[in-house]
Parts: structure tokens; sequence; C-alpha cells
């Protein structure tokens, strides 16, 4: 097998009820237009993507009211056109022709008052959408809003090329920066290492067993962690990096196990005759949900590690075959009819919200704060990623360019 490493440089929730009751109306919403400057404007086919990527950014924010017109200016002039001092911000920028860097300038229309300055640079001109991302980030939390910080996070994914082919894909949260980690053979479920998205791990089905690999994504370095027959996925990662919950079938019948990455130990954590998959992290680490069919069809169940004890977690649906989780919170997929939709709901109680309404949606996501919601949404023989935000309430759709998902992790 064959496979390719990139150099990568990228530069509690309190409740979900109150979370989830946040509406910022569209009149209440900072008001705002991009001025990009004269001397750099349209030097490259970037410069009209960057247009469209602060755009993006600033809308999935939540926080802004986004003129959509592209407008020029001098980056260094004081005098703002006319026609936008009706706007209560202008945020020039300035992107490099060589497409590395961007500065970006914030200021108030009503006095022209420098509210944030700064310049953002990368090594690989392909990753320009960080620019962007990073400049969002930051003029958000300069004028005091939530932390947007998943938008500059790298999303991975394996996607089937071929019947038994895979490719494992690295990508910013809109696919306008995307690149290949991992290709030859079948090569499957992605899963980060850490919070800081520097090593991951995915299973390879091109030796005689199926076999967990660890890549560091800085050296390209891959290392072999375990093998196993039947299926072997690595569904969750403890949130200090030290513990793995896979999913593994030594003796034919998938089970969940917690594998330590210190020791190389591994502890079976379910014992049911039939199925148990997809282990996730809840609270504070020690309890688990998972998907069982300990009653027929796929269900969500959760356990505490080392008790044999375990309860529906699953209060909507009889068909929930994909969960994921977030302190007390969790995601799940419910087929109802032709349609495949996403719930939240609550480990503990009975709380459920449906996130989904129509279409085929698929492999729910928390971002590593909880407040936004990544799955697949399928469209026909194409997969889209979608993306929804719980506080503001804003959603987007991109589209894949081509293959099918098979796995997806942030």
């Amino acid at each position: 097998m064959r496979y390719i490493i990139f150099f990568i440089l990228t530069f509690n929730l309190y409740s979900f009820d109150a979370v989830l009751s946040i509406e910022k109306d569209v009149d209440s919403k900072a008001t705002l237009s991009l001025l990009e400057d004269t001397t750099t404007s349209g030097s490259s086919a970037n410069h009209s993507k960057m247009f469209k990527l602060l755009l993006t950014d600033l809308k999935m924010s939540g926080h802004f009211k986004v003129d959509t017109q592209l407008r020029r200016g001098y980056f260094d002039d004081t005098l703002l056109p006319i026609e936008l001092h009706d706007r209560e911000y202008i945020l020039k920028y300035s992107y490099s022709q060589n497409g590395t860097e961007l500065k970006v300038k914030l200021v108030t229309t009503a006095d022209s008052t420098v509210l944030f300055e700064n310049s953002y640079s990368i090594n690989v001109a392909s990753r320009y959408p960080f620019l962007a991302h990073n400049a969002v980030v930051d003029i958000n939390k300069a004028l005091g809003y939530e932390d947007i910080s998943w938008i500059k996070r790298n999303i991975i994914f394996s996607k089937y090329t071929s019947s038994r082919k895979s490719e494992i894909w690295i990508a910013d949260y809109t696919l306008s920066f995307s690149s290949i980690l991992v290709r030859g053979g079948l090569n499957l479920f992605p899963k980060w290492a850490n919070k800081n998205q520097t090593a991951f791990y995915y299973t390879s089905y091109n030796s005689t067993l199926p076999t967990l690999y660890r890549v560091d994504m800085s050296s390209g370095k891959r290392k072999k962690i375990i093998s196993s027959q039947g299926m072997l996925v690595a569904s969750d990662v403890s949130s200090d990096g030290s513990k793995i919950l896979l999913t593994m079938a030594p003796k034919g019948q998938p089970d969940i196990y917690e594998y330590s990455v210190e020791s190389g130990s591994k502890k079976r954590l379910t014992t049911f005759g039939g199925i148990d998959v997809n282990g996730k992290y809840i609270g504070d680490e020690s309890r688990i949900a998972f998907v069982s069919d300990r009653v027929g069809g796929a269900n969500i169940y959760t356990k505490s590690i080392g008790s044999r004890s375990v309860s529906p977690a699953g209060h909507y649906g009889n068909d929930n075959s994909s969960c994921d989780a977030f302190g007390q919170f969790l995601l799940y997929t419910v087929r109802e009819g032709g349609s495949v939709n996403i719930y939240l709901g609550a480990v503990d109680n009975s709380y459920v919200r449906p996130l989904t309404s129509s279409g085929k949606n698929r492999l729910p996501r928390f971002s590593s704060d909880g407040r936004v919601i990544l799955y697949i949404k399928k469209n026909g023989g194409r997969n889209l990623i979608g993306y929804m935000n719980l506080a503001t309430k804003q959603s987007a759709l991109f589209k894949m360019k081509s293959g099918k998902i098979q796995s997806i992790d942030w």
C-alpha cells in the first residue's frame, strides 16, 4: 500500500436547552460590508474565492448581517465610501498576489476607529482558506462574541473511489481546501488522535487482518497500533488522548473495548451476544454511549465502564444506527420512512429534539465545543457536508466534488 502524508501547518456547553433557545434575529445582528484592497484585487483566481470564504465565515458565525456585494477600496484609506455609512462595520482586507498572506482591518463606520488589525500567512498557497478562517475567528473574538474556533479546524474523512478502494482526505470545513492523506487499497474510519489534530488513526483492510494505524501529521510516520479479526474501528478518543474506544470482533461478534495508548492493553467493555458498536465517551468519560441491537433494531444505549448494567438512551425511533456524544448530550440518526433524520437527545432523561426533517442525513458529529453539528446529507448519488450552528441557527451545505463519504471526523 502506498500512503502519502502532507506536512500540515494550521495556524461546556452549560445547557443545551439554553443554547437552543438562542436565536439571533436578523435585525439584531451587526451589519458589515467587506472591502477588498484595490491594489491587489483580482490578481489571482483565488481572490474571488477569498471574498466568498470571508462572507461564508462571517455568516456562519451567526453574529453578522453581511453585505453580499463585493466592494473595493484602498486598504489604508481613512475615508469610507458614502454608500457604506449605514453599516456598523467595514472589514477591509488585502490578499497578496502569491496567495499566502492576508491582511485585515475592522473599522467602525461611525468614526473610522480601527477595532482590530492583523495579518496572517501560510506556507502552502493551497491552504488559503485558513487565512480567512483564522481572521474571522479573531475578529469575532475582538468584538466579544462567542468563540467560533470550530471554523478553523480540519475535517478528516474516508471516501470510496471504487470497489474495495478508498482514500483518506483532509479539508477545511468548506471543502475549499482538500488534500489526500492516505491512498492505495481500502482505508477507512479516520479519527483524530487528539484535540490538536497532530495525529490520526485509521483502519487498513489491506493485510490479512484489519489493522489500526496511527499517523503523525508532521512527520508522516505510520505506527501499527493493533490488529483484529472481523471489524476494527477507533470510534472515540479520550479528551487527553490516552485511551481509545475500539469496536472489535476477535471472535466474530462486535464488542466495544477500551485501549490504553501508553500500555497497549485493552479492556472489553460490552459482552452482549449481538452487536455493540460505535462507542462514545460521555460526561467525565466514566461512561459510554453506543449502538446495539439488543432489542431487535439498532438503538442507542449507555453504560458505566466496569458495570454490566445498560440503559436505553435513544428515546425516539427504533432504527438508530449512528450516534455521537458531547458531555451529557447525544446525537443520533432515526430512519423515518424514506428519510434518515438527526435528533438531539440527553443521556439521563427523555429530552429529544429533531434537527433535520427530510432527506438522508447521517454521521452526525458534535464540534469540539458542542455548539455546531457536522453531518453528511446524501443528495442523489452525491454527498454534501452540512453544518448546523445550534447557538445561532445558521446552517450551510458544501458539495463533495466526487466520491461517497464512508466516515468523517473533525
